[in-house]
C-alpha cells in the first residue's frame, strides 16, 4: 500500500493510475477484514455436536448467541439474558431475557427457544461435549420471556458456562442443519464456506442493535503451516491473526506496522495418557513418564517460549489454584527407578498421536527424545484433526499418548468421566469432585478445588506440561481484539479499523 510519502516523491503523472486502486481498495477494506486461523473447523460450524474450539473461533457471538457473554477478562455480562438472580441455595437461576431478538431465519427467540435448546443438549443422543452439565438442568418456562434453571447440583460457574459455545441458543427449524448452514440471533450471518480455504461472514441487517457493528465483511481465512502464515501478514493478506504460531512473532514485535499481543488463557496443554493400557494403568509408569519431561525445554521447543509450567489440570489466575509443579519434578534417575519398580523392562515402545497445531507436532519431538534418555522409544503418528477426533478423543481411543490443548476454563469434571478418553479413575477424585460440585462457600470450594489439583498430580493422571500464552499479531489500525482469550473466540462485534 503506498504512503503519502512515496506519492510525494514519484512523478504525479505516473503514480495517478497506479496509486488509486491501492488507496481505493485500502477505503474498501475499512467495513471489512480478513482474520487468520490455524484450523479449519473438523466436522461442521455447530459447536453443540462437535467438541472442535476452531467452531466456536467463527461462530461464538457472532452468529450464534448463549445467554451470557464471557469477556476478554474472564467477567461474565449479559447477552441474550437482560439479567438474572440466583436463589440462595445456588440450585436455582432465574433469567429474564432479552426482548424483541429474533432468528435469522425470522422465527422468534424467547423461553420456548431457550428450553428447547438446553433440553435438546442434555438429551440421551445428543452429542454436545457438555451434555452432562445440560443433563443435570431443568429449564421451566415461566412466560415469554423468564426462564428458570434448576440445577441438580450447585455450580456457582454456571453463568460462566452458559457463555461458552456449547450453551448457543440453537433454533428449533434450523437446528439440525447448523453444521452446515448455522442460524442464529447474531450480529453475523454465514455467506459462504469455502471448503480448506475459507469462511465468510457478512453483517446481518436484521441484527438488534446492527448500527453498533462495523464490519459489513469478514473472512476468516485459514492457513496452518507458520511460514505461510507469517507470508501473509507481511503481504497484507491477513489483516489479525489470533492464536498465530509462536516460532513466527519474533519477526513482528519490531515491525511498525503491526501490533503484537500477548494474552493469557484458562487452557491446559498435556501429554494425555491412555490410562486404560497396560503398562501405562500403572501409577509409576506415569510417574516416569512425567520425571522425564523437562517442561522449560518442551516450552521452548513447542512455543517458542509462551508457556508457563503447570502440575496438574488447573491453571495459575484461576480461582483455587495450587502450584504442584513440584510432585513430579524432572528428574531422570528418578524415572527410570520409577520404571524398574513397575518391573518395565526397556526399550518400551508406544506411539504418540500428534493433531495438526504446531505445538503438538513440535512438542512431541521435544518429547519423544526426552522419554528415549529413559529408555522409552516413541513412534510419532502425525494426525489430522477428523482423524483425532474420532480415533483418539471419540469413540476409538485408539492411543498410547497424545499432545492437546484443553481450553475449556472449568474443565476438572472430565477426570470425573469413566468413558472420558484418557481413561482416568479414581474414587478419591470423584468423592472431592463431587464436594466441589455441591458446595457453596467459596473459600471451601477453593479448597477442594485444591485437592483435587494435587490428587490428579499424584496419580500423574496426565502429564500436565504448560499453561499457554496466545500471541496475536495484527496490523497497527484494527482495533478491539481481545487482551486475554480465557476462551477461543474471535468476537467481530468488538472489531473495527482505526
Amino acid at each position: 500500500m503506498l504512503n503519502r510519502r512515496t506519492l510525494l516523491t514519484t512523478a504525479a503523472l505516473a503514480t495517478v493510475p497506479l496509486s488509486l486502486p491501492q488507496m481505493a481498495q485500502a477505503q474498501g477494506r475499512k467495513d471489512s477484514m480478513v482474520i487468520g486461523m490455524g484450523l479449519e473447523p473438523a466436522g461442521g460450524l455447530d459447536p453443540t455436536a462437535s467438541a472442535a474450539s476452531s467452531i466456536a473461533e467463527i461462530v461464538q457471538y457472532n452468529i450464534l448467541e448463549t445467554l451470557t457473554k464471557i469477556n476478554s477478562d474472564g467477567s461474565v455480562t449479559p447477552l441474550l439474558a437482560e439479567s438474572w438472580e440466583v436463589s440462595p441455595d445456588l440450585r436455582t437461576y432465574t433469567f429474564k431475557l432479552r426482548r424483541g431478538v429474533k432468528f435469522q431465519n425470522g422465527e422468534p427467540f424467547n423461553a420456548q427457544t431457550v428450553k428447547f435448546a438446553f433440553d435438546r443438549a442434555g438429551a440421551e443422543k445428543s452429542t454436545n461435549k457438555d451434555k452432562r452439565t445440560f443433563a443435570n438442568m431443568s429449564t421451566q418456562v415461566v412466560d415469554d420471556y423468564t426462564v428458570v434453571i434448576i440445577n441438580k447440583e450447585i455450580d456457582p460457574d454456571l453463568p460462566f458456562l452458559l457463555g461458552q459455545a456449547t450453551a448457543v441458543i440453537v433454533e428449533p427449524k434450523s437446528a439440525d442443519t447448523n453444521a452446515a448452514k448455522p442460524v442464529g440471533t447474531g450480529p453475523y450471518k454465514l455467506d459462504a464456506w469455502n471448503k480448506g480455504s475459507s469462511v465468510v461472514v457478512s453483517k446481518w441487517d436484521g441484527f438488534r442493535n446492527a448500527g453498533s457493528i462495523k464490519l459489513s465483511k469478514v473472512t476468516f481465512r485459514f492457513i496452518s503451516d507458520p511460514a505461510a502464515q507469517a507470508a501473509s501478514l507481511l503481504a497484507g493478506d491477513i489483516d489479525a491473526f489470533p492464536r498465530v504460531a509462536p516460532r513466527i512473532v519474533a519477526q513482528f514485535k519490531a515491525n511498525p506496522q503491526f501490533q503484537v499481543i500477548i494474552s493469557g488463557s484458562r487452557a491446559k496443554t498435556i501429554l494425555s495418557i491412555n490410562n486404560r493400557r497396560k503398562p501405562l494403568d500403572d501409577v509409576r509408569v506415569r510417574r516416569a513418564i512425567s520425571a522425564a519431561i523437562d517442561r522449560k525445554a518442551v516450552i521452548e521447543g513447542a512455543v517458542e517460549g509462551f508457556g508457563v509450567p503447570i502440575g496438574s489440570h488447573y491453571v495459575p489466575g484461576a480461582p483455587g489454584y495450587v502450584d504442584t509443579t513440584g510432585v513430579n519434578p524432572f528428574n531422570l534417575e528418578k524415572a527410570k527407578q520409577l520404571l524398574a519398580e513397575a518391573g518395565v523392562k526397556t526399550p518400551l515402545e508406544l506411539t504418540m498421536t500428534l493433531p495438526p497445531p504446531p505445538y503438538a507436532r513440535q512438542g512431541g519431538e521435544v518429547i519423544a527424545a526426552q522419554l528415549a534418555k529413559i529408555g522409552i522409544n516413541v513412534k510419532l503418528q502425525n494426525v489430522e484433526w477428523a482423524q483425532w477426533l474420532s480415533g483418539t478423543y471419540g469413540g476409538g481411543k485408539d492411543y498410547d499418548l497424545t499432545i492437546v490443548s484443553h481450553v475449556e476454563p472449568f474443565d476438572l469434571g472430565n477426570y470425573s468421566k469413566p468413558d472420558y478418553y484418557w481413561g482416568y479413575q479414581s474414587k478419591e477424585f470423584n468423592a472431592v469432585y463431587d464436594k466441589i460440585k455441591t458446595t457453596g462457600n467459596v473459600a471451601e470450594r477453593n479448597k477442594l478445588i485444591g485437592d483435587a489439583q494435587r490428587i490428579l498430580a499424584n496419580d500423574a493422571a496426565n502429564v500436565f506440561l504448560f499453561q499457554p500464552q496466545w500471541p496475536t499479531v495484527a496490523k497497527k489500525g484494527v482495533r478491539g481484539l481481545w487482551k486475554d482469550m480465557p476462551i477461543f473466540v474471535n468476537d467481530l462485534s468488538a472489531l473495527s479499523w482505526a
